[in-house]
């Protein structure tokens, strides 16, 4: 087994969420992050950089020897960081620049799917309001638009007003307007080297802002995993008409993908179809996913990274479920405020906060320093074990339903009725518990449940 030291690059929660796992594999020995934040300096060593500076990236992956590089978010992707740090000679997971159009442009990832013919919903591109409009009325309500381009999971806009939709399409320089696709979406990843690629669990988060389901899109507001409700057959679907078919074809085009196929998914009375592509790791899926994973992680990326995934005959996972929920600053998705204080204890064997959108003051002191800033995660692995962690951040908010709708979708209708009509497992949703106004909720899960409580003091 190779002795590992690597670099992470990115300050989220996504990264946070790797960083920690890529540190529980027995074969790392060293974990740097670039930029990272408060949460990752806990167990790695952080370093400034500009993370859309390739060669500022591969400079500092040289100085420090790391042997893998892994980069995190899009945005570094797109401008062709992961290209920078392979001229240098280092193995790097995530794609090249071209391969990460499939996020960067959602026009070439529907041509990708056609080329591959993978199923998905029927779309136009569009550059005037002219298009728009014609294509606003081809589909008829609801309307789907998204941005052609990077968004940060804020680019899309469903919605039954013709308006709305036609000022979202001025709004962006070219968009993708699309049939609307009915039934639930989950969320699949699969690391790939270009030829092999092995699926993870799929997860389901929570993409608007408001309880039950209202208000705008986010980058998400919580997630859970594994779906129980799936088809039993869903990954090995995924696999076959999705994942394998679009990175022979990127390999076909000259452009192989190597790194995490994010793939969105409609499950529709239609079948499966694909709403996104993404070139890395979702977020929140990510902290829900990650912690079940039983594999060593930076072996596995290791191998994505060189060309030997096919080395691994699959991943392991851990019995057991997760829920995360995302703790938003106010005013996010719009203008979220920052330089709320944050309190936290410390992480457990079952439940654990993730640094999303934090920073510390020149006193030491941990604030908001983003839209989405912490995120509570629970693990059950059934053994009744409870584990109560509060989690206190000025002007904060989240979704009060994330918890009770993971668990009635983690168990099936009857299961679900018995666990949150138990008193002692109910999901704790208390708008006067706790000091000033405060907001609790509870990460609640299974009859052997951790309980994340957090007390947002306004």
């Amino acid at each position: 087994m190779k002795e590992l030291r690597v670099l992470v690059v990115g300050s989220g929660g996504r990264e946070h969420a790797l960083a920690r796992a890529i540190a529980a594999d027995p074969s790392v020995t060293e974990v740097h992050v670039a930029p990272g934040n408060p949460g990752t300096a806990a167990f790695a060593r952080n370093h400034p950089v500009d993370i859309l500076d390739g060669a500022a990236v591969a400079a500092l992956a040289a100085a420090l020897d790391v042997n893998l590089v892994v980069v995190g978010p899009e945005a570094p992707l797109v401008a062709g960081v992961a290209d920078a740090v392979r001229a240098a000679g280092i193995a790097c997971f995530g794609p090249s620049r071209e391969a990460a159009q499939l996020e960067g442009s959602k026009a070439f990832a529907k041509q990708v799917m056609a080329e591959a013919g993978v199923p998905t919903a029927a779309s136009y591109v569009c550059t005037t309001p002219d298009e728009a409009a014609a294509a606003l009325d081809a589909f008829g309500a609801p309307y789907v638009v998204k941005d052609d381009g990077l968004a940060a999971g804020k680019g899309v806009v469903v919605t039954s007003d013709r308006a709305v939709a036609l000022a979202h399409a001025a709004a962006c320089d070219r968009v993708v307007i699309e049939e609307y696709l009915d039934g639930p979406e989950v969320s699949l990843f699969a690391i790939t080297d270009g030829t092999s690629a092995l699926p993870l669990q799929a997860a389901q988060d929570f993409k608007r802002v408001g309880d039950g389901d209202t208000g705008p899109n986010t980058g998400g507001m919580g997630a859970y995993c594994p779906l129980s409700w799936a088809p039993t057959d869903l990954t090995a679907q995924v696999m076959e008409r999705v994942v394998l078919p679009t990175i022979t074809r990127m390999a076909e085009r000259g452009t192989p993908f190597t790194g995490l196929l994010y793939c969105g998914l409609a499950l529709t009375s239609r079948g499966l179809r694909v709403v996104e592509f993404n070139a890395r790791f979702g977020d929140p899926e990510t902290e829900v996913i990650l912690p079940l994973l039983a594999s060593p992680l930076g072996q596995v990326l290791y191998a994505a990274a060189t060309g030997t995934l096919a080395g691994f005959a699959g991943l392991e996972w851990r019995d057991g479920a997760c829920v995360g929920v995302v703790m938003a600053a106010t005013g996010y998705p719009d203008t979220p405020a920052k330089g709320g204080a944050i309190a936290l204890p410390p992480d457990t064997a079952t439940a654990h906060t993730i640094h999303a959108g934090t920073a510390a003051t020149p006193t030491g002191k941990l604030v908001a320093a983003g839209g989405r800033v912490l995120v509570a995660v629970g693990y059950s692995n059934y053994d009744f074990e409870v584990d109560d962690i509060d989690i206190a951040l000025a002007a904060g908010k989240s979704r009060i339903d994330v918890c009770r709708r993971s668990v009635a979708c983690l168990f099936d209708e009857d299961m679900a009725k018995k666990i949150l009509s138990q008193k002692e497992v109910h999901i704790l949703i208390d708008l006067n518990q706790g000091t000033d106004g405060a907001i609790a909720y509870g990460c609640d899960m299974t009859p052997d449940y951790v309980r994340v409580n957090a007390r947002y003091r306004t």
